[in-house]
C-alpha cells in the first residue's frame, strides 16, 4: 500500500500539481468503494478545512479519474457537484458501486 501510495505521488509530482492537490488526490483514492465523501471532507483532510473549492478544483485537475475516483466526492447537501465527463456518468458510477 505503502508502494502504491509513493507511485501515485510521483506520477501527481510529474503532472505539476501543487502539495495541496497532491494530497486532495491521495485522500480522494482513499474514499472507500460504495462510499462518498463531501468537498469538504476532502479539504479538511488535506490540511485545508477552508479550501473547499481549490479542492473542487484539484479533483477537476484529477490526470487519472479512472485511478483515483473523483467521482465519490459530492457537494455537503449530497448533490454530485461537478465532473470531469459530467454530471450523468458521476451518476452513473455513483449508481453503480451503489445497488
Amino acid at each position: 500500500m505503502r508502494r502504491r501510495r509513493r507511485l501515485l505521488r510521483r506520477l501527481l509530482e510529474k503532472e505539476g500539481l501543487t502539495e495541496f492537490q497532491i494530497k486532495v488526490l491521495e485522500e480522494t483514492c482513499g474514499i472507500p468503494f460504495g462510499q462518498t465523501r463531501s468537498y469538504k471532507w476532502v479539504a479538511r483532510m488535506a490540511g485545508k478545512p477552508r479550501a473547499v473549492r481549490a479542492a473542487g478544483q484539484a479533483l477537476k485537475r484529477n490526470p487519472f479519474p479512472l485511478l483515483i475516483p473523483c467521482h465519490r466526492v459530492i457537494r455537503s447537501d449530497g448533490s454530485p457537484g461537478g465532473f470531469a465527463w459530467g454530471e450523468r456518468p458521476k451518476n452513473n458510477l455513483l449508481d453503480l458501486e451503489n445497488p
